[in-house]
């Protein structure tokens, strides 16, 4: 016997959810502003005045950092200290479905819900700055809901993790040492996007150096804001969790006091807003302008691709009346 289809809840239903902090509401929102629903901008509207209250900190990194350990063990220190907390992983997309390629998480969401930690998986979506589009969503709705301490956790791509950076009040940097992240650190901009770095795996050979290394580059740093700190921990081990979570409190005080949260807050939601609208225009030129037909002909009457993109968007900007006829 097949069963029906299960009913969609409505924007209502959905707020009367949140009222109540029913987790399987917060859940379906989620699954909403991921899959582009219809009511998603209603629900979202509705809640908006109620975000603003939680901390959100961001994790990022290279492959292999340790994060998602660090963040397992960050978000259980602050539930058994009594702030609830949500925990948003970005995992790689799959290629063929689009899904996290990560997003069952089995190791460690059980675990963590015993802790009072709600845990989501969202896939990338190809982004190669770590984040989804619908990253920033989730984070409002988890706001809204009324978790005072929200972490989210970047793919792990390396030197393209910037938009961390215009996602969260602190980004924290987590390298290691044995690696070569000291040498990738300086040659990525990881070091311009960290307000806090942690050399996880402090009981390896090297950390202390890495250590010094990564404080003496930021020495050298010319970027806006308070100067970094370094702090090492282990988190497998469970070593030195409370020294990171005190730096990122520390660093939160610090950013308040000069005015720099206020700075960074708008800066995260003017770069929310470029990044949906490019989003937006992108899939809205490409699928509704025949520009797909359009970019196949030229290409089958032999022009080069780099001057077909810029005729077609010629023909865009003159559309929108953007450039001179």
């Amino acid at each position: 016997m097949t069963l029906p289809p299960r009913a969609e809840p409505t924007v209502a239903e959905l707020l009367e959810g949140f009222a109540e902090r029913r987790v399987g509401a917060l859940a379906r929102a989620i699954s909403w502003v991921e899959d582009g629903e219809e009511f998603a901008g209603e629900l979202l509207d509705s809640l908006y005045e109620q975000t603003g209250n939680a901390w959100r900190t961001g994790l990022t990194g290279p492959p292999g950092a340790g994060k998602s350990t660090l963040s397992d063990v960050l978000v259980r220190y602050w539930a058994e200290k009594g702030s609830q907390a949500a925990l948003i992983a970005v995992d790689p997309s799959s290629p063929f479905t689009g899904g996290a390629l990560l997003g069952d998480r089995v190791r460690m969401d059980q675990a963590l819900a015993d802790a009072g930690v709600y845990v989501r998986s969202m896939a990338n979506r190809g982004s190669l700055g770590g984040m989804s589009l619908a990253t920033g969503a989730a984070a409002d709705l988890c706001d809204a809901f009324g978790f005072p301490e929200i972490i989210l956790e970047t793919v792990g791509v390396g030197q393209a993790e910037v938009d961390i950076m215009a996602a969260v009040d602190v980004a924290v940097v987590v390298l290691t040492p044995q690696s070569g992240d000291g040498i990738q650190a300086m040659k990525a901009g990881l070091m311009e996007v960290g307000d806090l770095f942690v050399v996880n795996k402090a009981d390896c050979a090297g950390a202390d150096r890495l250590k010094h290394e990564i404080e003496s580059i930021l020495d050298l740093r010319q970027t806006p804001g308070p100067m970094p700190e370094v702090v090492t921990c282990s988190a497998k081990l469970g070593d030195g969790i409370q020294d990171v979570a005190i730096a990122i409190e520390r660093r939160r005080k610090v950013m308040t006091e000069s005015g720099f949260l206020e700075t960074r807050r708008n800066t995260r939601a003017l770069a929310r807003i470029r990044r949906l609208l490019e989003g937006g225009l992108r899939a809205e030129i490409w699928s509704h302008a025949q520009m797909e037909g359009k970019a196949k002909a030229a290409l089958a009457d032999g022009a080069r691709p780099d001057a077909i993109a810029a005729q077609l968007l010629n023909e865009v900007l003159k559309k929108v009346n953007v450039c001179d006829e």
